[in-house]
């Protein structure tokens, strides 16, 4: 029959209990007879000191010898040697761990500290397990990545030793090798974008600028491409002041337009509106008549490497990880961004940011 939770309380009290009075008793008679051996008796304080330390010392001798009684051990092995076989099996990079088996034998004992430390390695194994498979997904993509524009120099390398080629010929293979290598170095500086943001080490550069001013510069800088496309700017933006790093806020509202230039067919529109939407919010919307998203596509846009149209984002040198670091940026700003997207109809992301304080406010 098991006994009821509070029942066990109780007992193991009275247990404990009985044992420091069996302790104590036993350091009072064993002192008062060496006393009377040797005629001696000291100050009272003194008695009660040594009595305490004597007791204490019983007390820790009969935890030890409990410890020794073959059940206890066995116990207790019970649940170290699964969990630190365990232990070892995650240092090994084995996360496949399941120590439910004896946590169940701790039901109903919450408080036990088995129960805690095997919860604690199966919460450890879980999240290192998740962690590794991100590892391997981040590497198998980069490696993906990277192999493509290799493959492509590798081979019209190659093509450009044959004597029989036309100039033509020869100066379109250079073109798209040299266009792969800067898909190369692109990927490359990406990488360590994505890897110093989120670094822990990490420190905003804030200041207070004119967030109007930085949109419009960002707007003229790829004046180039949608001027080629004969796409129409519809441009709206409030006199904004905002604190906030300016170098990468820079990368966000470029990142955002070059990609609704490039998704927005010839004389399509691109309509960027920023405002001030409440005492410490500031709202842009950048809304294009692109080819629009999915709802798949939008659940993904913000993974590392994620493509919704592989072709179109290879001839146009994409990496899949554009959006990821404006996401990155506008999360160490605390802001938000999300994406509204219709296939065929186009594309709107509304980017939400909160005023930072800063040290060293100086208005651009």
């Amino acid at each position: 029959m098991k006994l009821p939770k509070f029942l066990k309380r109780i007992l193991g009290f009275l247990a404990v209990t009985l044992s420091l009075l069996l302790c104590w008793s036993s350091a009072y008679w064993l002192t008062l007879a060496i006393y009377h051996a040797i005629q001696y008796s000291p100050h009272e304080i003194a008695r009660q000191l040594i009595n305490s330390v004597l007791g204490f010392f019983f007390f820790g001798c009969c935890m030890y010898l409990m410890t020794r009684i073959d059940w206890v051990k066995a116990q207790q092995d019970k649940f170290l040697h699964p969990m630190i076989d365990a232990m070892k099996m995650m240092a090994e990079g084995n996360f496949n761990i399941d120590l439910s088996y004896y946590r169940n034998q701790l039901r109903g004992r919450d408080n036990h500290p088995y129960y805690k430390i095997i919860d604690s390695i199966n919460h450890m194994a879980n999240r290192l397990g998740e962690m590794e498979e991100m590892r391997q997904q981040f590497i198998s993509n980069v490696s993906h990545e990277i192999q493509s524009p290799l493959t492509s120099i590798s081979g019209f390398a190659h093509a450009l030793k044959s004597d029989d080629l036309t100039p033509e010929e020869r100066k379109h293979y250079l073109q798209i090798i040299e266009k792969e290598s800067i898909r190369l170095s692109k990927l490359s500086e990406n990488l360590l974008k994505l890897t110093s943001l989120e670094s822990d080490h990490l420190t905003l550069e804030l200041k207070t600028y004119r967030l109007d001013h930085q949109i419009r510069r960002i707007i003229l800088a790829n004046e180039p491409q949608w001027a080629e496309k004969g796409i129409q700017m519809d441009i709206s933006l409030e006199k904004i002041n905002i604190t906030a790093d300016e170098d990468l806020m820079d990368q966000v509202w470029t990142n955002l337009i070059h990609n609704s230039i490039k998704f927005t067919p010839t004389a399509g529109t691109i309509t960027v509106r920023a405002s001030k939407t409440a005492e410490n919010e500031l709202t842009i919307n950048i809304n294009d008549t692109g080819i629009g998203m999915n709802n798949d596509t939008l659940m993904h846009i913000f993974e590392r490497f994620y493509k919704a149209d592989q072709s179109r984002n290879r001839n146009s040198g994409g990496s899949g990880l554009g959006l990821s670091i404006v996401k990155k940026i506008i999360d160490l700003h605390k802001g938000k961004i999300k994406v509204q997207s219709e296939l065929g109809k186009g594309t709107e992301i509304i980017v939400i940011l909160k005023q930072m304080s800063s040290k060293r406010n100086h208005p651009s």
